[in-house]
């Protein structure tokens, strides 16, 4: 087995969120063709060794773009609340797709499915204030997402 590429990203895991998510709002379709939703944060936990405190409810939510080929492309943007009261702003962005036809629609219902049955990565970006919290804001992260139903939980990871 090849050494590995020696400027390879090494990842730490830094928290995960839980979002509770309220109930879609569809424009279906739109005049590009597409499904385009709304779905707002309700509420929210941030635990993990970096971060902890809490989604702030209703403070935003996921905008996705359900395209053609399956693929659902997120824009997500809401706010959290460390445990010390700081507010940081969370943007994502990423895709999802299911491996099968049956795990799409069982997915569209709002169904649990396998972890292995789907693609849900997210590559977020925070402001987050001066003081304790600003490493949020000078580090790459990646999120490897899991779909509940009726809420996601996203682990986060630094890239160090």
């Amino acid at each position: 087995m090849a050494d590995p590429h020696p400027f390879a990203p090494r990842f730490e895991h830094a928290f995960t969120i839980s979002i509770d998510l309220s109930k879609p709002y569809w424009v279906e379709p739109s005049v590009r063709g597409e499904t385009r939703a709304a779905i707002y944060a309700a509420s929210g936990t941030v635990e993990g060794p970096r971060l902890n405190g809490r989604v702030i409810p209703m403070s935003g939510g996921d905008f996705p773009l359900q395209r053609p080929d399956g693929v659902i492309d997120f824009d997500a943007r809401y706010l959290l609340e460390a445990s010390d009261g700081a507010i940081i702003y969370l943007e994502n962005r990423g895709y999802r797709w299911a491996r099968g036809e049956k795990v799409g629609a069982a997915m569209r219902r709002n169904e649990a499915a396998d972890f292995s049955d789907y693609y849900m990565r997210v590559t977020p970006k925070f402001d987050a204030p001066a003081g304790p919290h600003e490493w949020l804001s000078r580090h790459v992260f990646v999120g490897v997402a899991e779909k509940l139903p009726g809420a996601n939980r996203i682990h986060y990871f630094v890239v160090v």
